[in-house]
């Protein structure tokens, strides 16, 4: 028995949909590892797995990308936790 074109067209679309969701997932992972590598080289001496929670909470994957540039440009680990704060 075949699928209908409608079932078909709708399978395809949840499809897409689960993979683009995989890889936003996959780069918000990325991008928060990424972020808290470079503190850990750059700051060793501080606490950074407690900024890992803030990372985890945002969604806006743009603000996680600027904030791992802020990780590698900050002069120190408290300038970056005011950067995260705003």
């Amino acid at each position: 028995m075949q699928p209908s074109p409608f079932y078909e067209r709708l399978r395809q679309r949840y499809l897409q949909e689960g993979i683009e969701q995989g890889i936003e997932q996959g780069m918000r992972k990325n991008a928060i590892e990424n972020t808290l590598a470079v503190l850990n080289a750059r700051f060793p001496h501080h606490d950074v797995n407690a900024v890992k929670i803030a990372l985890e909470a945002m969604q806006n994957f743009e603000r996680l990308k600027q904030l791992n540039l802020n990780a590698s440009l900050t002069p120190d680990f408290e300038a970056f936790l005011r950067a995260l704060e705003v």
